[in-house]
């Protein structure tokens, strides 16, 4: 079990909660690695090379946003699945994790059983975006994407994209010219046994449009239906 065991890095400075999180994966095997600051934890990443961050906000030195920043703009951890912890209380706080790659958040004070549902969770939904459409690739006007590679190319160009980025494209692209409710992509993208709200998905396509948009503020091809949800314009890459 242990040579098989998802790696888990937690970077938190408080000691207690950190041996709390450190405490709580071993109970369920996971192997755990630790780092108390931002820069002790790129060097473990480089190092070691973990399943899932489970990463602080507020951290002395190097803050949790930057370290979640350097993390989204290397190739190699462009995907890696990170779960924010925060003691902040306002929704802002959350949306500018999530608006910084991370993929869920966890607010202070926690439930260890939540913790650990979150951490599966995010766990799962990489291992089925790797295992799936591994030979696929969708081309139509500027727009190529390469799901086996989790590549994304504009007009040539390559753009980065965090894994629930490049699903909510997926997602969106396979299912073209259809209206999609926030709560259908939470179930498709997130997985139904994850705590994200559908604010969530509000943020996510802003980044997304922010990435692949010629202009975000003026989207052609990923648009918003009021109190409905979102739909991928197909014929808008024609244009």
């Amino acid at each position: 079990m242990a040579a098989t065991a998802p790696k888990v890095l937690v970077v938190e400075d408080e000691p207690d909660i950190r041996k709390l999180v450190q405490y709580n994966l071993a109970q369920e095997h996971f192997k755990v690695l630790e780092a108390e600051d931002g820069e002790q934890a790129l060097k473990i990443l480089k190092r070691d090379k973990p399943n899932l961050v489970i990463l602080d906000l507020m951290l002395p030195g190097l803050s949790g946003l930057e370290v979640c920043r350097a993390l989204r703009e290397q190739p190699e951890t462009s995907r890696l699945p990170i779960l924010i912890l925060t003691a902040k209380a306002a929704e802002a706080d959350k949306v500018i994790g999530l608006e910084m790659g991370a993929d869920d958040y966890l607010a202070k004070p926690f439930s260890p059983r939540e913790m650990l549902a979150r951490v599966r969770a995010l766990l799962r939904r990489a291992d089925s975006a790797e295992a799936s459409d591994t030979t696929k690739i969708y081309q139509r006007g500027p727009l190529k994407i390469d799901f086996a590679t989790y590549e994304v190319f504009i007009r040539g160009k390559a753009v980065k994209l965090t894994l629930k980025e490049f699903e909510l494209l997926r997602f969106l692209v396979q299912n073209p010219n259809r209206v999609l409710s926030r709560d259908q992509l939470l179930d498709r993208v997130w997985g139904g046994d994850t705590f994200v709200t559908p604010r969530t998905i509000d943020v996510h396509v802003r980044r997304l449009r922010k990435t692949i948009e010629a202009d975000d503020r003026n989207p052609k091809w990923i648009l918003t239906l009021r109190g409905v949800g979102y739909k991928f314009d197909e014929k808008a890459l024609d244009q």
